[in-house]
């Protein structure tokens, strides 16, 4: 196992053990939980807390099978945690990604937060990636990263990820459109791959050539996970290309709640009344 920054271009990825302290991690994921936890309230009249993960979870399962567009609203909020954010630009960060060559990082995408189990995914894809190289989605510079790390200790039996070492060398691989992912057509042995077991504070960085996939999460638990990805504004043929960036963000243009706000919402949201004016 690689936890030598000076072995990375080696082996495509590298396992800093205790990189972070666990409670700079703990902080991001009692928010996101808390943020189910708004929303298992309304829709279920039930109250739980991160501090009793295990209710919280269960719960999480029960307003899965209730209401899912509030489990994904929940979801999509969690990837905008100004914590999670905030982690995407720690200098600790950006120093590791000029440490194994990036000179110039930036940001490849928006920071995600993933949630794996086969209890809140309508399918297996959305648990359980196949074999896949990160570097086919974002077509960003070819020595672009991925820094995955859990939020929770992650091991075998909760899916933690599987890497095949040095297959970043070979190249983009011939792979098949799975829904949001492209999944390598033909994929390497069991024995290629290897399963670390991480603890809260543990960060994986990994090229985004390099072919992974997700271990399968036999618990009854949620894998909670980050994923940040960067590329290098440095590298010559990201130069040549012309920056390229496949990522479309557009808003909806129709209301998601019709004839919502009204004069009278807003009155009562900051308290005021409104002044008579002419529209």
């Amino acid at each position: 196992m690689n936890t030598n920054p000076a072995n990375y271009k080696q082996e495509g990825y590298v396992l800093l053990k205790g990189f972070f302290p666990a409670d700079e991690i703990a902080v991001i994921l009692r928010e996101a939980q808390q943020v189910f936890a708004y929303q298992i309230k309304r829709v279920l009249g039930e109250t739980v807390t991160p501090d009793d993960p295990e209710a919280l979870e269960k719960a999480m399962f029960r307003l899965f099978k209730e209401d899912l567009p509030t489990f994904i609203n929940c979801g999509k909020q969690a990837q905008h945690l100004m914590s999670l954010h905030r982690l995407a630009t720690d200098p600790r960060l950006v120093n590791l990604m000029q440490e194994v060559g990036l000179e110039f990082p930036t940001i490849s995408v928006r920071p995600s937060m993933l949630i794996n189990s086969p209890h809140v995914a309508s399918r297996e894809e959305y648990w359980k990636l196949g074999a896949h190289q990160d570097w086919r989605s974002s077509q960003g510079s070819l020595d672009s990263v991925t820094i995955w790390f859990p939020l929770v200790n992650c091991g075998k039996e909760l899916g933690a990820l599987e890497l095949a070492p040095r297959t970043h060398l070979l190249g983009l691989l011939e792979a098949s459109e799975v829904d949001y992912y492209s999944k390598i057509k033909n994929d390497f042995p069991d024995e290629d791959y290897l399963q670390p077991t991480f603890e809260v504070g543990d960060v994986l960085l990994f090229s985004a050539m390099l072919s992974h996939r997700s271990g399968t999460n036999s618990t009854d638990r949620l894998r909670w996970s980050m994923q940040l990805r960067y590329n290098n504004l440095t590298e010559q043929t990201y130069i040549d290309r012309g920056f390229p960036n496949p990522y479309l963000y557009k808003p909806q243009a129709e209301l998601i709640t019709p004839n919502f706000p009204t004069k009278e919402d807003c009155e009562r949201t900051f308290g005021v009344e409104a002044e008579e004016y002419k529209v």
